[in-house]
């Protein structure tokens, strides 16, 4: 009885390791339907977003990673931050060529997540690195929106789209700073009431600000979908070490015809492990007919 235990366990234990190998080494695609007033009938839009990349390079140059965005012929692309690992010393460049190669496919927009942030907010701990990692990105054409907003018309719908930066201590793992209303509007301006109004705003704790400050859609990611996930049940732990995050990874409707898309991510740092949550590219599919699987 004892052996018999013995090697269940660790077929078990072989069978998980396999499972967080594979699930660190491939990505799925996911794909939502948005729909409002704001969108006029009969357009269709189809939006990439990443977020949490974390310099993570799959197969070679990331090529199908790059693949499947382009397969689905996107309009705009969105990166919600943590493109790269904001540690002294660890290039930006796998984030960079990504997005520079993706660029080619669609028009990309990016925003900052905490990494981004403290290589910007802390030259003397990082020297020049956020700055030449931002000119690389916008001598390619890709603008980076630092607590920016702007505005665009794409296939006839009018977007606004806007980064916001939080305070440092919205991120710390204990006590963080709650960030109130007035902190986003002061950071962010006001919402834009008349297009379908965009929010990059990386860390997902504070989506009843997100929302009543008058977003359409936000998209956050910084959760990783949890590091570990219950099916059924969700994330168990987020990288604050906050239990059962509510917005930790996927798709919501809220009331009042808004929406908020949280990515799993595409990579990992610190905490190297997946299980039961796989790395993931965000479709969101803004008007236009119902998309199966959705």
């Amino acid at each position: 009885m004892k052996q018999t235990l013995i090697k269940g366990a660790a077929l078990l234990a072989g069978i998980t390791a396999l499972e967080i190998f594979r699930e660190l080494h491939t990505f799925r695609t996911v794909h939502y339907q948005v729909r409002s007033g704001k969108i006029p009938a009969r357009q269709e839009l189809t939006l990439v977003f990443l977020s949490d990349l974390h310099n993570h390079v799959y197969g070679k140059d990331n090529r199908p990673l790059v693949e499947a965005v382009r397969r689905e012929q996107p309009d705009l692309i969105l990166a919600g931050g943590d493109m790269l690992t904001g540690k002294p010393g660890v290039s930006w460049a796998p984030a960079a060529n990504l997005l520079r190669e993706l660029v080619r496919t669609a028009p990309v927009y990016c925003g900052n997540g905490n990494h981004e942030q403290r290589m910007h907010e802390e030259p003397g701990r990082y020297g020049d690195a956020y700055d030449r990692y931002k000119e690389t990105l916008e001598r390619a054409g890709i603008p980076v929106l630092i607590n920016q907003s702007i505005s665009l018309e794409v296939k006839g719908i009018p977007l606004c789209i806007t980064s916001v930066e939080m305070p440092k201590s919205c991120y710390w793992r204990h006590h963080p700073h709650q960030m109130t209303l007035e902190e986003l509007e002061e950071r962010a301006g006001q919402a834009d009431r008349e297009r379908f109004q965009i929010l990059l705003a990386h860390q997902p704790d504070f989506v009843e600000q997100y929302l009543k400050w008058g977003a359409n859609l936000v998209l956050s990611g910084h959760h990783h979908g949890g590091i570990v996930r219950i099916p059924g049940v969700g994330a168990v732990l987020s990288p604050q070490l906050k239990p059962f995050p509510r917005y930790s990874g996927g798709f919501y409707r809220e009331k009042g015809g808004q929406y908020v898309a949280v990515s799993r991510g595409l990579g990992t740092h610190t905490v190297n492990l997946r299980l039961f949550n796989p790395a993931e590219v965000v479709f969101l599919h803004l008007g236009g007919k119902d998309v199966c699987g959705i």
